[in-house]
């Protein structure tokens, strides 16, 4: 985003940046919506935890009583459930069933703190496999103009001689990531196989290889719709890399915007390749301050959020939402470089690409209310760039 970038170009390359920036954002909010489902899981892992200390003693040559422990299961349970919400009087409990209740709300805590670590250091693992699927893409464009240029047919070989093509084949950069982990060189029957089934029998395709000449406006548009409509159609080759990214659904409109950059970058016969960090250390920085910072997020700013959702609880809110408006706020109180309208805008778009339909206008009523009164309150402050349209 703007921040910690002054010296950028106030054109392109600012524009380039929030879009890099909304791919991050996009990466954090996956891993706290993730981090939200695992504290459900853990809290039942809590809950079995106290089932199985009540368990009979099966090795046990005493007699069990087993209502006794079936009423101190039911005890403990509901003891931990007080002290897990914090509505715990203090009442007088059987030493047991005290000790086992905070025994499972420190194996929930160990678990959660497990899962928000792991969660944290896997934003950078994602962003890392983003970076190696559009090599991964771009390198399948490649190998299949490779693969249908040795059809016996001299006219399948017009792929693989354009001069795109073979600037993708000579960028010193793509070349290293191919051979290091993004190549094709051990899939190659599986592309013949697309080459043949998808490539071959795509009507553009055939429409574009028969046509004698053709300029490079009709060679990027060809190329785009090979990037889009081919190798990221509904089609096996879909399937392929959605068996490989777990994530794919989400991930697939961020590589088919790098690989669309890199074609329209096509010139003097170069492609530029695209980064989805431009600073890692500033991008890295941001990260953890949102992550962490939502994550941790003071109970006054979720009550503010409840209440300004009017009929809504916060807690029955879609859970998307309310991962979007407590890193929207986190976001507000933590970068005082970025501006108001920055952050707001940018979450109207996570809201509506991964939430409801209703969701866009309601994330964007709720922050602009919140915004005013944190502005008013003085808990949000803005400075530098963060000052733009924020009056």
């Amino acid at each position: 985003m703007l921040n910690g970038h002054c010296n950028l170009h106030p054109h392109s390359n600012v524009l380039y940046l929030m879009l890099n920036r909304r791919t991050i954002r996009i990466k954090i909010m996956q891993s706290l919506f993730a981090f939200e489902q695992c504290k459900e899981a853990d809290y039942q892992l809590a809950l079995d935890f106290i089932e199985e200390r009540f368990k009979p003693d099966l090795n046990s040559m005493e007699v069990q009583d087993k209502n006794l422990l079936k009423q101190q299961h039911k005890a403990s349970r509901v003891l931990f459930e007080k002290r897990f919400k914090g509505t715990d009087k203090g009442t007088e409990v059987d030493e047991k069933i005290s000790r086992v209740a905070n025994e499972a709300i420190d194996f929930y805590n160990k678990q959660v703190k497990r899962d928000q670590n792991f969660l944290a250091r896997n934003i950078t693992i994602e962003i890392q496999k983003l970076t190696e699927t559009y090599h991964h893409a771009l390198g399948l464009i490649i190998a299949l103009a490779e693969t249908v240029s040795a059809d016996k047919k001299p006219i399948h070989g017009k792929l693989v001689n354009l001069p795109i093509i073979k600037a993708l084949q000579e960028n010193p950069d793509l070349k290293k990531e191919l051979l290091r982990s993004a190549g094709w060189n051990g899939e190659m029957e599986i592309v013949r196989d697309w080459g043949r089934e998808i490539l071959k029998e795509d009507k553009e395709y055939q429409k574009f290889i028969e046509t004698k000449e053709s300029d490079e406006d009709s060679q990027k548009a060809f190329l785009k719709h090979l990037l889009r409509k081919i190798i990221l159609g509904s089609n096996a080759i879909n399937d392929y890399f959605d068996e490989q990214d777990i994530r794919w659904a989400e991930d697939k409109d961020i590589i088919k915007s790098l690989a669309d950059k890199t074609l329209k970058s096509f010139e003097n016969g170069k492609v530029e390749l695209q980064k989805v960090s431009l600073d890692w250390e500033d991008d890295k920085s941001f990260i953890d301050k949102l992550f962490e910072g939502t994550v941790s997020l003071a109970d006054e700013f979720k009550e503010l959020i409840a209440n300004n959702t009017k009929n809504w609880e916060v807690d029955r809110l879609p859970l998307t939402d309310r991962v979007i408006l407590e890193m929207a706020i986190t976001e507000m109180i933590t970068f005082p470089n970025i501006p108001v309208k920055v952050t707001i805008n940018e979450y109207i778009e996570l809201a509506k690409e991964y939430s409801t339909p209703k969701s866009r206008q309601f994330i964007n009523g709720i922050l602009d209310v919140m915004s005013k009164k944190m502005k008013e309150s003085g808990t949000m402050k803005k400075s530098g760039r963060g000052l733009i349209d924020n009056k």
